[in-house]
């Protein structure tokens, strides 16, 4: 006996999706976005830094060297100007409380108008010290007095005040304004390695000599030196010389510099990492605003200090 089978529903069209279209297949979920991977990004971020070290470098040779310069010679001008018409403007190595006179403070005002040049004289030749403008040897008399005084200054960085000292020629007058009054000058010549020295003083004589370097932009390689002498009678002259540290001497480098360099340079890590927290938890407009100033601080700064690290007449 043959058995019926009930009848079998005819195949419709297959169930849609409740949240697709009538007719369209469920959508597949998109995958989740990878973060960035490392491999790239702290390559990227270090090269990054050091391109904004070396811009800042650049530029702390150059434009902010010399707006630093510009307000150093300010700030010297005006606290030379009280102490001179106060009488306390030095006269020697030490001040009227027998005391060093500091690395950095004024000692006299430089005017050669041949070059059109007129600078505040610091005390010290370290390249910190040249930062501010020209610097007096500490181990000389100061201008006018018996003896050989020694005046260095920057060649092209910060205010670049004795790029043009190689267009003086014999004759050019140099004034000199010390505590002790205005001292003047002749000039004799110039002289660069293997020139032959002028002619020793004799007693009561005095000469000035400055120095800076020769060489193309930012690439000194060798000393020039102006001499003049002193015209009129010498001023009196407390006792000086001594020796003075390799960081002041000719094209030397400040080798106590690391110290700071090393301190900027940790927080300057510390405000890039974070820098990048902030940037994952924070958002990235908001942490630019907030981060780049800091940043820009920190890299000035350290950029500042390594240039202590470089000649000091550069």
């Amino acid at each position: 006996m043959a058995v019926i089978s009930p009848p079998q529903p005819e195949a419709g069209p297959p169930p849609s999706h409740p949240s697709s279209p009538q007719g369209s297949q469920p959508a597949v979920p998109a995958q989740e976005r990878k973060g960035p991977d490392p491999r790239f990004t702290v390559p990227g971020a270090a090269l990054t830094l050091l391109a904004a070290l070396l811009l800042g470098f650049a530029a702390h040779l150059t434009v902010l060297g010399h707006i630093e310069h510009a307000r150093a010679q300010q700030t010297g001008y005006d606290r030379l100007r009280d102490e001179l018409a106060l009488g306390t403007a030095p006269v020697g190595p030490r001040d009227q409380q027998g005391r060093p006179v500091p690395n950095g403070a004024p000692v006299a005002v430089l005017h050669i108008p041949a070059i059109g040049l007129r600078e505040v004289v610091f005390q010290g030749t370290s390249s910190e010290v040249l930062m501010s403008g020209p610097g007096h040897l500490r181990n000389t008399p100061l201008p006018g007095q018996p003896g050989t005084s020694t005046i260095l200054g920057r060649q092209w960085g910060y205010g670049s005040p004795f790029n043009h000292l190689d267009q003086l020629r014999a004759g050019d007058p140099i004034t000199v304004t010390t505590g002790q009054g205005q001292q003047h000058y002749t000039v004799t010549g110039t002289r660069r390695a293997g020139d032959q020295d002028p002619v020793a003083l004799t007693a009561g004589q005095g000469r000035l000599t400055l120095v800076t370097a020769t060489g193309g932009y930012y690439t000194p390689h060798g000393v020039l030196r102006v001499d003049a002498r002193l015209v009129g009678q010498a001023q009196p002259a407390p006792a000086a010389g001594g020796a003075v540290p390799a960081a002041e001497l000719p094209l030397a480098g400040d080798q106590s510099a690391w110290l700071p360099v090393l301190l900027w340079l940790q927080a300057l890590l510390v405000a890039t990492v974070a820098v990048s927290w902030a940037y994952r938890r924070w958002g990235r407009w908001q942490t630019w605003i907030a981060g780049l100033p800091v940043l820009t601080a920190l890299v000035i700064a350290l950029s500042g200090a390594a240039t202590a690290l470089l000649p000091n007449l550069m």
